[in-house]
């Protein structure tokens, strides 16, 4: 058994096993036949990604970006379900895993849609998928990922758990796991507002809003239109978006002024939804902010709430906090054999981490059971187990 953390999201797939991560960006273009491959530039597994899945052939991420014809991306969540978490997930796992041993997965859904798409999400991934990796000038590599198991769990809470458990699943913040915690998870389509204490999921205040970074995208799209007459898809500019400027039909156009107000008025907006909706629960002990859109409005946000906040790590990139809580979760629930696990290539990871539900039959024997943490953690493993 292997266990290995997978987020399939609207802007980026990430996946991470304790050895090796990966980032794609959910995009999934038709295989075109290219005549001539350049030796130089981008050689990393995810930078030219060419899989055959189910005898059919997919360009992803920049390389479907790059070099398909036509291509296909979306914000819409039935569509991410159906058309887009197979492929990508599949293609994660077999860039991280060598596909010798069945794998536990464990992955989230916004809390507006876990009842809702919890089964569909499983019936997707669960069974074998025999995947192969196309590699310019190379062999083909064909690996079985054969997917054993699958548990999701609310998608915010993974940061959590990324904070509280050590990379064994052990829980280390305990002082952390008893505190009444609010949590807002900003990703590029939605944004998650949720609540655990003793890491007990609460209902009342926990929320999935239609809107993430992508309405800040579709603004600042819109007001080029205007100027340019050019629609510019919104997966193409990430890369214009950080740097602030971007050139068309050899014109330049700042848009460091237009980013900043627009993001200063959604971070006002969103702060406006936080208290609305987290107004009886005054007694929050820690805010923590999850996603990569968090990192990229925090200076917005940050005078905007009232509470503490636990800061941001910047020593890994913040569209990972959730996946690595997920295989921190993962190895709470199903166990882990190595004494200390892997630490990522370059950046280490936080201790965030998230409950789905649990049994008390999960609960580590040498926990106190009549904890609250305890308690807060069963109602994860058992829903799913």
């Amino acid at each position: 058994m292997e266990i290995i953390g997978i987020d399939v999201g609207f802007g980026f797939t990430k996946a991470y096993n304790g050895k090796n991560q990966v980032i794609i960006k959910s995009i999934i273009g038709d295989a075109a036949d290219i005549q001539f491959h350049s030796s130089i530039g981008d050689n990393s597994a995810a930078s030219n990604l060419h899989i055959t899945l189910n005898d059919k052939s997919y360009f992803l991420g920049d390389y479907a970006e790059l070099q398909s014809n036509i291509r296909d991306y979306t914000l819409d969540q039935d569509k991410l379900i159906s058309d887009f978490v197979r492929i990508l997930a599949v293609a994660a796992a077999g860039i991280c895993c060598d596909g010798k041993q069945p794998l536990h997965v464990v992955s989230g859904l916004p809390v507006g849609f876990l009842r809702r798409d919890t089964n569909k999400f499983k019936e997707v991934l669960l069974g074998d998928h025999e995947i192969t990796f196309h590699n310019r000038g190379e062999k083909d590599i064909t690996k079985k990922i054969s997917i054993a198991a699958v548990h999701i769990i609310p998608q915010p809470i993974g940061s959590v758990f990324n904070l509280i458990f050590n990379d064994a699943g052990q829980i280390v913040n305990k002082e952390l796991s008893m505190q009444k915690l609010g949590v807002m998870d900003i990703g590029f389509k939605t944004t998650d507002f949720s609540i655990f204490d003793h890491l007990q999921y609460i209902e009342r205040g926990s929320s999935t809003l239609d809107v993430g970074i992508s309405k800040c995208f579709t603004v600042i799209a819109n007001k080029l239109k205007q100027e340019s007459n050019i629609n510019l898809e919104l997966y193409r500019m990430f890369k214009f978006i950080d740097s602030g400027s971007i050139k068309i039909k050899g014109k330049e156009y700042n848009i460091t002024n237009l980013k900043k107000r627009v993001y200063k008025h959604f971070s006002s907006a969103i702060t406006s939804d936080l208290t609305r909706l987290w107004a009886d629960d005054w007694d929050l002990d820690s805010i923590l902010l999850s996603g990569g859109g968090s990192l990229e409005l925090a200076e917005y946000l940050l005078p905007n709430i009232e509470g503490e906040i636990i800061p941001i790590s910047k020593s890994i990139d913040a569209r990972l906090n959730n996946v690595y809580g997920y295989l921190k979760f993962g190895r709470y629930k199903w166990g882990y054999q190595g004494s200390k696990a892997a630490a990522p290539a370059k950046k280490k990871a936080p201790s965030n981490h998230q409950p789905d539900e649990i049994t008390e039959d999960d609960i580590d024997p040498e926990e106190d059971k009549s904890s609250k943490t305890s308690k807060g953690l069963s109602w994860l493993k058992k829903k799913q187990a």
